[in-house]
């Protein structure tokens, strides 16, 4: 089963037989600051990458493998934990540990598919419109604009 079947069939069957899910989102920036965003295919909003930990996965390994997955980069040194969040609105629950990663790097910037439709870099002051609620926090936190929150 390819990636975005997982997460279109499974991801409600994990929201009713688990009682805590667990996901991961990166920042990566550019040189310049800006912060690397995806838009998916299936969900609303651009988003930070990133994803759920599967069972058996570490959160780094989960991390790695959603950052491959959905920008095409590949983290290359130790990602720093920046806080762990509660997410509710999305799911009871949902969790989301967001990290930093500093170095990466990647050949070339993969092209619209199944599950991204497209990818960008923004700085904190040009987000796009439809950024969501819990990305746009999580940026302002990061940039010291907004003070630190347990809730996505």
């Amino acid at each position: 089963m390819d990636g975005l079947a997982k997460k279109l069939l499974l991801h409600p069957w994990f929201r009713l037989t688990r009682g805590l899910t667990l996901g991961v989102r990166a920042v990566l920036r550019d040189g310049e600051g800006r912060f690397l965003l995806i838009r998916h295919t299936y969900t609303p909003g651009w988003h930070l990458p990133g994803g759920g930990v599967e069972r058996g996965e570490t959160m780094l390994d989960a991390l790695h493998r959603e950052v491959l997955e959905e920008t095409g980069a590949q983290v290359s040194e130790m990602p720093r934990l920046f806080g762990i969040y509660h997410n509710g609105t999305s799911f009871p629950g949902d969790h989301v540990g967001l990290f930093i990663v500093d170095a990466w790097s990647r050949d070339h910037t993969p092209g619209p598919n199944a599950e991204i439709a497209e990818q960008g870099f923004f700085a904190p002051d040009g987000l796009p419109d439809t950024v969501t609620a819990g990305t746009a926090r999580r940026i302002g936190e990061i940039v010291g604009r907004l003070p630190p929150s347990a809730d996505w």
